[in-house]
Protein backbone atom coordinates (compact mmCIF):
# COMPACT_ATOMS: atom_id res chain seq x y z
CA UNK A 1 0.00 0.00 0.00
CA UNK A 2 1.41 3.37 -1.00
CA UNK A 3 1.82 5.95 1.74
CA UNK A 4 -0.18 9.11 0.95
CA UNK A 5 1.89 12.17 0.19
CA UNK A 6 2.11 14.74 2.96
CA UNK A 7 0.75 18.11 1.90
CA UNK A 8 3.08 21.10 2.23
CA UNK A 9 1.15 23.99 3.73
CA UNK A 10 2.56 27.53 4.20
CA UNK A 11 1.77 27.69 7.92
CA UNK A 12 2.49 30.97 9.75
CA UNK A 13 5.53 31.22 11.98
CA UNK A 14 4.82 31.95 15.65
CA UNK A 15 7.84 33.54 17.25
CA UNK A 16 7.81 33.00 21.03
CA UNK A 17 9.03 36.18 22.72
CA UNK A 18 8.27 35.61 26.41
CA UNK A 19 10.87 35.49 29.17
CA UNK A 20 10.25 31.79 29.61
CA UNK A 21 11.14 31.27 25.94
CA UNK A 22 14.62 32.82 26.27
CA UNK A 23 17.39 30.41 27.20
CA UNK A 24 20.06 31.82 29.51
CA UNK A 25 23.52 30.21 29.44
CA UNK A 26 27.02 31.17 30.51
CA UNK A 27 27.63 33.03 27.26
CA UNK A 28 24.65 35.40 27.50
CA UNK A 29 24.08 35.44 31.25
CA UNK A 30 25.94 38.69 31.92
CA UNK A 31 24.02 40.60 29.25
CA UNK A 32 20.70 39.29 30.60
CA UNK A 33 21.68 40.28 34.13
CA UNK A 34 22.55 43.81 32.98
CA UNK A 35 19.21 44.06 31.21
CA UNK A 36 17.36 42.91 34.33
CA UNK A 37 19.14 45.60 36.37
CA UNK A 38 17.65 48.36 34.22
CA UNK A 39 16.84 50.53 37.23
CA UNK A 40 20.58 50.75 37.90
CA UNK A 41 21.75 51.68 34.39
CA UNK A 42 24.10 54.70 34.40
CA UNK A 43 21.98 57.68 33.30
CA UNK A 44 19.11 55.27 32.72
CA UNK A 45 20.31 53.99 29.34
CA UNK A 46 21.96 50.94 27.82
CA UNK A 47 22.84 49.52 24.39
CA UNK A 48 22.29 45.80 23.78
CA UNK A 49 24.85 44.63 21.20
CA UNK A 50 24.92 41.30 19.44
CA UNK A 51 24.99 39.59 16.02
CA UNK A 52 21.89 38.71 14.06
CA UNK A 53 20.06 35.85 15.74
CA UNK A 54 21.49 36.54 19.20
CA UNK A 55 18.07 37.37 20.61
CA UNK A 56 18.17 41.17 20.82
CA UNK A 57 14.56 41.54 19.67
CA UNK A 58 13.47 38.78 22.05
CA UNK A 59 15.13 40.45 25.02
CA UNK A 60 13.78 43.84 23.97
CA UNK A 61 10.23 42.46 24.08
CA UNK A 62 10.87 40.86 27.48
CA UNK A 63 12.21 44.16 28.80
CA UNK A 64 9.35 46.15 27.27
CA UNK A 65 6.76 43.88 28.86
CA UNK A 66 8.36 44.21 32.28
CA UNK A 67 8.84 47.99 32.10
CA UNK A 68 5.86 49.08 30.01
CA UNK A 69 8.22 50.36 27.33
CA UNK A 70 7.40 51.18 23.73
CA UNK A 71 9.54 49.54 21.02
CA UNK A 72 10.28 51.60 17.91
CA UNK A 73 12.63 50.88 14.97
CA UNK A 74 15.31 53.55 14.71
CA UNK A 75 14.44 54.22 11.07
CA UNK A 76 10.88 55.19 12.13
CA UNK A 77 12.02 57.87 14.56
CA UNK A 78 11.78 60.82 12.10
CA UNK A 79 7.99 60.40 11.94
CA UNK A 80 7.50 59.59 15.62
CA UNK A 81 6.15 61.83 18.39
CA UNK A 82 9.43 62.13 20.29
CA UNK A 83 8.08 64.03 23.35
CA UNK A 84 5.39 61.38 23.84
CA UNK A 85 7.88 58.54 23.45
CA UNK A 86 10.14 60.11 26.07
CA UNK A 87 7.41 60.07 28.72
CA UNK A 88 7.75 56.30 29.19
CA UNK A 89 10.56 53.73 28.93
CA UNK A 90 11.46 53.23 25.29
CA UNK A 91 13.47 50.75 23.24
CA UNK A 92 14.99 51.81 19.92
CA UNK A 93 15.83 48.82 17.73
CA UNK A 94 18.61 48.72 15.11
CA UNK A 95 20.12 52.01 16.23
CA UNK A 96 23.24 51.21 14.22
CA UNK A 97 21.30 51.35 10.94
CA UNK A 98 20.55 55.07 10.90
CA UNK A 99 24.06 56.28 10.03
CA UNK A 100 23.95 58.96 7.30
CA UNK A 101 20.19 59.39 7.86
CA UNK A 102 20.31 62.93 9.20
CA UNK A 103 16.67 63.09 10.25
CA UNK A 104 16.85 59.76 12.10
CA UNK A 105 20.05 60.79 13.86
CA UNK A 106 18.54 64.08 14.96
CA UNK A 107 15.37 62.32 16.17
CA UNK A 108 17.42 59.83 18.20
CA UNK A 109 19.47 62.68 19.66
CA UNK A 110 16.33 64.48 20.83
CA UNK A 111 14.78 61.27 22.17
CA UNK A 112 17.96 60.53 24.09
CA UNK A 113 18.03 63.96 25.71
CA UNK A 114 14.31 64.04 26.53
CA UNK A 115 14.35 60.52 27.98
CA UNK A 116 17.20 61.47 30.29
CA UNK A 117 15.45 64.69 31.27
CA UNK A 118 12.25 62.76 32.04
CA UNK A 119 14.26 60.10 33.90
CA UNK A 120 12.88 57.37 31.65
CA UNK A 121 14.87 54.25 30.78
CA UNK A 122 16.25 54.08 27.23
CA UNK A 123 17.31 50.78 25.66
CA UNK A 124 18.89 50.58 22.22
CA UNK A 125 19.75 47.46 20.22
CA UNK A 126 22.52 47.21 17.64
CA UNK A 127 24.69 44.65 15.88
CA UNK A 128 27.91 46.54 16.68
CA UNK A 129 29.20 48.96 19.33
CA UNK A 130 28.51 52.69 18.80
CA UNK A 131 32.04 53.56 17.65
CA UNK A 132 31.38 51.44 14.54
CA UNK A 133 28.03 52.99 13.61
CA UNK A 134 29.45 55.81 11.52
CA UNK A 135 27.16 58.46 12.99
CA UNK A 136 27.48 61.86 11.35
CA UNK A 137 26.06 63.92 14.23
CA UNK A 138 28.95 64.55 16.67
CA UNK A 139 26.74 65.16 19.73
CA UNK A 140 24.82 61.93 19.15
CA UNK A 141 28.01 59.98 18.52
CA UNK A 142 29.57 61.16 21.79
CA UNK A 143 26.43 60.29 23.77
CA UNK A 144 26.14 56.84 22.24
CA UNK A 145 29.80 56.05 22.81
CA UNK A 146 29.40 57.07 26.46
CA UNK A 147 26.45 54.69 26.94
CA UNK A 148 26.91 51.41 28.79
CA UNK A 149 26.76 48.35 26.54
CA UNK A 150 25.72 44.77 27.20
CA UNK A 151 27.10 42.31 24.65
CA UNK A 152 25.57 39.05 23.45
CA UNK A 153 28.59 37.05 22.19
CA UNK A 154 28.57 34.06 19.90
CA UNK A 155 26.85 31.15 21.68
CA UNK A 156 28.24 28.31 23.74
CA UNK A 157 27.02 24.78 22.98
CA UNK A 158 24.05 24.95 25.36
CA UNK A 159 22.77 28.21 23.93
CA UNK A 160 23.40 27.15 20.32
CA UNK A 161 21.28 24.04 20.82
CA UNK A 162 18.55 26.06 22.52
CA UNK A 163 18.48 28.59 19.66
CA UNK A 164 18.14 25.86 17.04
CA UNK A 165 15.44 24.04 19.00
CA UNK A 166 13.44 27.22 19.70
CA UNK A 167 13.63 28.54 16.14
CA UNK A 168 12.52 25.20 14.72
CA UNK A 169 9.74 25.03 17.31
CA UNK A 170 8.59 28.53 16.31
CA UNK A 171 8.12 27.09 12.81
CA UNK A 172 6.22 24.06 14.02
CA UNK A 173 9.15 21.63 13.66
CA UNK A 174 9.96 19.22 16.49
CA UNK A 175 13.18 17.33 15.65
CA UNK A 176 14.44 14.49 17.81
CA UNK A 177 16.95 15.51 20.54
CA UNK A 178 19.78 13.65 18.80
CA UNK A 179 19.33 15.91 15.76
CA UNK A 180 20.07 19.01 17.85
CA UNK A 181 23.05 17.35 19.53
CA UNK A 182 24.48 16.30 16.16
CA UNK A 183 24.21 19.81 14.72
CA UNK A 184 25.79 21.45 17.77
CA UNK A 185 28.76 19.09 17.65
CA UNK A 186 29.50 19.66 13.97
CA UNK A 187 28.41 23.18 12.99
CA UNK A 188 30.15 26.56 13.41
CA UNK A 189 29.28 28.19 16.73
CA UNK A 190 27.60 31.28 15.34
CA UNK A 191 24.02 32.52 15.48
CA UNK A 192 24.02 33.23 11.76
CA UNK A 193 24.98 29.62 11.03
CA UNK A 194 22.16 28.38 13.26
CA UNK A 195 19.58 30.51 11.45
CA UNK A 196 20.85 29.43 8.03
CA UNK A 197 20.64 25.77 9.02
CA UNK A 198 17.13 26.19 10.40
CA UNK A 199 16.01 27.75 7.11
CA UNK A 200 17.49 24.87 5.14
CA UNK A 201 16.17 22.15 7.46
CA UNK A 202 12.70 23.65 7.49
CA UNK A 203 12.63 23.77 3.69
CA UNK A 204 13.99 20.24 3.25
CA UNK A 205 11.62 18.73 5.83
CA UNK A 206 8.49 19.92 4.03
CA UNK A 207 6.62 16.99 2.55
CA UNK A 208 8.71 14.40 4.42
CA UNK A 209 6.60 12.17 6.71
CA UNK A 210 9.54 11.68 9.10
CA UNK A 211 10.32 15.38 9.30
CA UNK A 212 13.83 16.38 10.39
CA UNK A 213 15.88 13.25 11.01
CA UNK A 214 19.56 12.94 11.85
CA UNK A 215 20.22 11.70 8.33
CA UNK A 216 18.55 14.79 6.87
CA UNK A 217 20.45 17.05 9.28
CA UNK A 218 23.75 15.41 8.29
CA UNK A 219 23.00 15.82 4.59
CA UNK A 220 22.00 19.48 4.93
CA UNK A 221 24.98 20.32 7.13
CA UNK A 222 27.41 18.59 4.78
CA UNK A 223 26.13 20.58 1.80
CA UNK A 224 26.12 23.86 3.70
CA UNK A 225 29.45 23.58 5.53
CA UNK A 226 31.55 25.47 2.92
CA UNK A 227 29.18 28.44 3.06
CA UNK A 228 28.83 28.33 6.85
CA UNK A 229 32.62 28.32 7.28
CA UNK A 230 33.13 31.23 4.88
CA UNK A 231 34.17 34.60 6.36
CA UNK A 232 31.29 36.76 7.49
CA UNK A 233 30.28 39.56 5.14
CA UNK A 234 28.87 42.94 6.17
CA UNK A 235 25.12 43.10 6.66
CA UNK A 236 23.04 44.68 3.95
CA UNK A 237 20.54 47.38 4.97
CA UNK A 238 17.65 45.09 4.09
CA UNK A 239 18.84 42.03 6.03
CA UNK A 240 16.38 40.73 8.59
CA UNK A 241 17.24 42.02 12.03
CA UNK A 242 18.13 40.27 15.27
Amino acid sequence: MRRPRQLVLPLPVREALGREDYYVSRSNGLAVALLDDWAGWPNGKMILVGPRGAGKTHLAHVWAKETGAVIVPARDLPGADIPTLARAPVCVEDADRIATDRLAEEALFHLHNLALAERRALLLTASSPPRQWGLALPDLRSRMEATQTATLPDPDDDLLGAVIAKTLNDRGCLPAPEVILYLVRHMPRRFAAALALVDALDAQAMGRPKGITRALARDVLTRMTPALDAPRTPRSPDETRN
